[in-house]
């Protein structure tokens, strides 16, 4: 009881010598409030990210993390409205800062447009979820990549190795959206490969047929024990100038596909080098011969 009323006597002592140094009182007011909203806000993130984790493992991952984002704003709002209300003196001295109000509100209202548009068009994708966290998405201009995350201004998709591609909301709300991943938890892309005439098909078939099961990046087409886990290869066709094999290769949504051709690309070329069976391409014969009335080559 002692130590209260000796806390509460410091601190109208501490709150009385504030006053009296005038402007310099009300500016370390406002720092030591400031300090002290950071501190609630930084403990108020750590238990909503735990809360938002266990959400976000439960389902429903776009909508939770739009939510996520959006309660971390209000926070912070709410904490930067407090740190300049939290007294008459230093609210008065907020005031100052923030003279000109009716200018300065008119600015930030034509710049705010197009968060207020993003921020909508992501409360419509957060409820419509066209596409989760880890869906693999093509976009009408061609962009594609792998969901990562959503905030109130972009959706990040994750594109090729490690770049990131940030894309507003109201962008991706105008276009045409390709899910790759909807209703589905395995995806597959048509692969074929070229041999020169006189090859042996059947090898090369064969050496395909392995490297799809041998990449990190495929997963079985069938449940195992099915008898066929993996797309057999095909004999697809007798070309211009090449025989056709193809083959179908399953992959899980959130491998890249660029990953994974690159990968069976790579082993089907040293594989097919090391077997000596040719990979055709086109060429050119060039046949010079000599005019005798005027020595000109012709091609």
């Amino acid at each position: 009881m002692q130590v209260e009323e000796n806390m509460t006597d410091y601190l109208i002592r501490f709150d009385a010598w504030l006053n009296s140094i005038g402007i310099a009182g009300n500016f370390i007011r406002l720092i030591l409030a400031a300090l002290w909203a950071f501190l609630v806000v930084s403990i108020l993130f750590r238990i909503g990210r735990l809360i938002f984790r266990k959400k976000l493992k439960a389902g429903n991952r776009i909508q939770v993390r739009f939510i996520e984002n959006i309660l971390k704003i209000a926070v912070i709002m709410i904490a930067v409205f407090w740190v300049f209300n939290i007294g008459d003196t230093a609210g008065n001295f907020g005031k100052v800062l923030f003279q000109g109000t009716a200018i300065i509100g008119a600015i930030i209202g034509l710049a705010a447009q197009p968060v207020i548009s993003d921020l909508c068009c992501g409360i419509m994708i957060s409820i419509s979820k066209p596409f989760e966290i880890g869906d693999r998405i093509e976009l009408q201009s061609g962009i594609a990549g792998i969901v990562k995350d959503i905030t109130i201004r972009h959706v990040v998709l994750q594109g090729i190795g490690t770049t990131d591609v940030i894309i507003p909301n109201s962008v991706i709300n105008s276009m045409a959206v390709t899910n790759l991943s909807h209703g589905s938890g395995i995806r597959s892309v048509f692969m074929k490969f070229n041999i020169a005439y006189g090859s042996d098909v059947e090898k090369a078939m064969s050496i395909v047929s392995k490297i799809v099961v041998d990449s990190p990046y495929t997963i079985p087409a069938h449940p195992e024990g099915s008898g066929i886990e993996y797309s057999p290869v095909y004999f697809m066709e007798f070309g211009e100038s090449s025989l056709v094999i193809a083959t179908t290769v399953y992959y899980d949504p959130a491998t890249g596909l660029g990953d994974l051709k690159n990968d069976i690309n790579l082993r089907v070329n040293r594989k097919f080098n090391e077997e000596g069976i040719e990979i055709p391409y086109n060429y050119v014969n060039v046949v010079m011969r000599n005019d005798a009335t005027n020595s000109k080559e012709v091609l």
